[in-house]
């Protein structure tokens, strides 16, 4: 795949989009038309030498017409569901299925032909690549959101603290693609009664807010939360925004709930959020049940050889045990023991104590240390790659953990725990989590706990999916592990 540039996106565009929009957009398809190409035209090939018995090279060209026009169909070249993670993703695996179910029923009408072949070994071929090539171009494209450049601008309209909020969060996280540029606000009860918020200049009130939208180019209008804002006003919004480049980014006040128990229904010429309830039995959770045990099962046969000489190295930094064992709570509160390899020195439960009482790098009931003294030569890789909890998947076989779930947490912590917190225990620890994935040991225990909470209420097979895919770069680069 060739080179993509996307460091040079304008900050401005006439227009539905901006350039680098524009841009990435035409490269993600030209990626995806190459890719179906080039193996189409290797199945081709294949099939006229002989490769592929009782099939037709011409069944290639069908494959890919299918796949070319599938996608478009199932939206995975839509500009508003690039760069939109899961959904991205989902787009692509729902519009090779399609493209597989095609060709079957294509190949049942045509005689001596077996679309076998196409079905079951190109087409997917062509679905992974195709994932592949997506993940790659996001993140080049997240490199360069990261340098400051292709980001949407945004005008927010909000209270100063909501507008605030926002401007925090987008600016932690730029691989969102939002940069806040100006803010819309009134302030007790005056327009303007501030005149910048952490830096982004605050250009008028509310009632000035939709020509800013025209005359500055704006791409997404956030409406952030304040007590102005009303259904009639937000209507009013949305019809004044038609004709705009910029879209409509509502925030949620009344919950933090997302993914798929959120849907929009009308009720008597109303419409409804509706939230369904989270699933903590049923189909889905069985089919994680049976996951999580093939899954630990196969890994264990693939990391032995690691594990071993993880083992091994143990023994020859300290001669002290292997294993550390530790007891943790799991679902319902009941008790259990968790299995690690042990990366501190022998006895180092009892100096905890003495070490918290003069220094603690973690905030509410945990305890974390930086550069602590009692992790060995051997301790210190482990941890940085996650190595030491490769044991782990013996508490998963056994049902007592999850591969996917909440932090375990220590008996002291849910001492601690309030009725909210205590969500936590409704379902199994996982060893790995939104918690790992969004920085492990930088989190504050407030963000700990509400993304712990967010998988607790919002879990769906596709969240464990992506969760188990960002886990594997988090622990090559060792972000946040100490």
């Amino acid at each position: 795949m060739a080179p993509v540039d996307l460091a040079h996106g304008s900050r401005r565009g006439k227009g539905p989009g901006l350039d680098w929009e524009r841009r990435y957009r035409a490269r993600v398809i030209a990626g995806d038309v190459l890719l179906v190409l080039a193996l189409g035209a290797v199945c081709a090939l294949g099939a006229a030498l002989g490769a592929w018995q009782v099939t037709r090279p011409e069944m290639a060209v069908v494959t890919v017409l299918a796949m070319l026009t599938a996608l478009p169909a199932r939206r995975a070249w839509a500009e508003s569901v690039l760069d939109e993670g899961v959904e991205e993703y989902r787009a692509v695996l729902v519009g090779t299925c399609t493209a597989a179910v095609v060709i079957a029923l294509i190949g049942m009408f045509l005689p001596d032909t077996d679309a076998r072949p196409w079905v079951f070994v190109a087409v997917p071929a062509m679905g992974v690549l195709l994932l592949v090539s997506r993940y790659v171009l996001r993140q080049l494209l997240h490199r360069a959101r990261r340098s400051g450049a292709c980001l949407l601008p945004v005008l927010a309209a909000g209270d100063v603290a909501s507008v605030r909020d926002l401007i925090t969060r987008t600016r932690e996280h730029p691989h969102v693609g939002w940069r806040v540029e100006a803010a819309c606000v009134v302030a007790h009860g005056r327009e303007n009664d501030v005149g910048e918020i952490d830096g982004v200049p605050v250009i008028g009130g509310y009632d000035t807010l939709t020509d800013h939208v025209r005359n500055g180019g704006y791409r997404v209008v956030a409406v952030a939360p304040a007590t102005f804002w009303t259904s009639e006003r937000l209507q009013h919004l949305a019809w004044n925004l038609e004709g705009t480049p910029a879209e409509l980014a509502v925030a949620p006040t009344l919950m933090d709930v997302g993914g798929t128990r959120l849907n929009v229904t009308g009720i008597l010429g109303l419409p409804m959020l509706r939230v369904t309830q989270p699933a903590f039995t049923g189909a889905g959770r069985l089919v994680k049940e049976i996951a999580d045990r093939v899954g630990a099962a196969a890994l264990l046969m693939l990391a032995a050889p690691l594990m071993l000489a993880i083992a091994v190295a143990i023994k020859l930094d300290d001669a002290g045990p292997v294993f550390y064992r530790q007891r943790r709570v799991k679902r319902d509160g009941a008790m259990f023991t968790i299995w690690k390899f042990r990366t501190m020195r022998t006895g180092a439960d009892a100096e905890r104590a003495a070490l918290a009482a003069r220094e603690n790098d973690a905030d509410g009931p945990l305890f974390k240390l930086r550069g602590d003294p009692r992790i060995t030569r051997a301790g210190a890789v482990l941890r940085r790659f996650s190595l030491d909890e490769l044991p782990q998947l013996v508490n998963v076989l056994g049902g007592s953990m999850s591969l996917v779930g909440p932090r375990p947490a220590l008996p002291e912590e849910t001492q601690a725990y309030g009725p909210v917190v205590g969500r936590r225990l409704l379902v199994k620890p996982g060893m790995t989590g939104l918690w790992q994935v969004s920085g492990r040991s930088d989190l504050s225990w407030q963000e700990a706990v509400r993304l712990d909470l967010r998988y607790v209420d919002d879990w769906s097979p596709a969240l464990d999916l992506m969760i188990l895919w960002k886990t594997a770069r988090a622990v090559l680069f060792g972000k946040g592990a100490y």
